[in-house]
């Protein structure tokens, strides 16, 4: 019998597209990066090593949510399938994840810097700052301990030493916000470069926060 989504085409592909959308607009290099979809009760995610314009939609690699990877002629799952999965078991709303080495995030990542309230765009990802997820060790345990940790209150983190997840209702609303983060992390980079870029207040942020309801791309449902 075949395993539930086996014949998801569509879902398959749109993965693999946003890898390549991923790659073109230079947030990620390589395979470095990857993305992962809720299907029901199974997470969809790509497969590690495999350069994104080889694949195929049978490539991504199918796990029962709360399970481990079953190969089954399966692919081998990115190592990092393990956040991925406790991101999607610890917020029932998110149906996206996605992870990148974007250089601007990662530069901030390396030195574990937060990013603060340097402009209004940091409502998009939950509040006033963009938090860091602290170091450990790629594909582990505590590695998924510390990411749902710093996505309590957020959509999207740094991760020390490493890079930075966003995660999203829809797969477009999370590649967003990875391209989002990566446009701020530029920004808030360049501003330390020329002088103290000033920080929004509290009152200011919860302003721009509440008007977030109704900004940019549209969540769906």
């Amino acid at each position: 019998m075949k395993p539930p989504y086996h014949d998801c085409t569509e879902l398959r592909q749109a993965v693999i597209d946003a890898c390549l959308e991923m790659n073109a607009a230079g947030i990620n290099q390589g395979t470095s990066g990857n993305i992962s979809v809720r299907a029901e009760n199974h997470m969809l995610i790509t497969p590690s090593g495999v350069p994104y314009e080889k694949l195929a939609p049978e490539d991504l690699v199918l796990i029962p949510l709360g399970g481990s990877p079953e190969q089954q002629g399966q692919l081998k799952p990115s190592t990092e399938w393990p956040f991925h999965m406790a991101i999607l078991q610890a917020k029932p709303g998110v149906n996206a994840v996605v992870h990148a080495h974007p250089v601007y995030c990662s530069a901030l990542a390396m030195n574990r810097q937060t990013i603060p309230a340097c402009h209004y765009m940091v409502a998009a990802f939950g509040g006033s700052d963009v938090p860091v997820a602290d170091y450990a060790l790629f594909g582990s345990r505590h590695l998924s301990e510390n990411i749902i940790r710093a996505l309590q209150e957020r959509s999207a983190c740094l991760m020390a030493n490493h890079g930075a997840v966003a995660t999203g209702d829809s797969l477009p609303r999370a590649l967003w916000r990875m391209v989002e983060l990566e446009t701020l992390a530029k920004g808030y980079t360049a501003s330390l470069t020329i002088g103290k870029p000033h920080i929004l207040s509290e009152d200011e942020m919860a302003e721009v926060i509440a008007a977030f309801t109704d900004y940019g791309l549209k969540d769906s449902r």
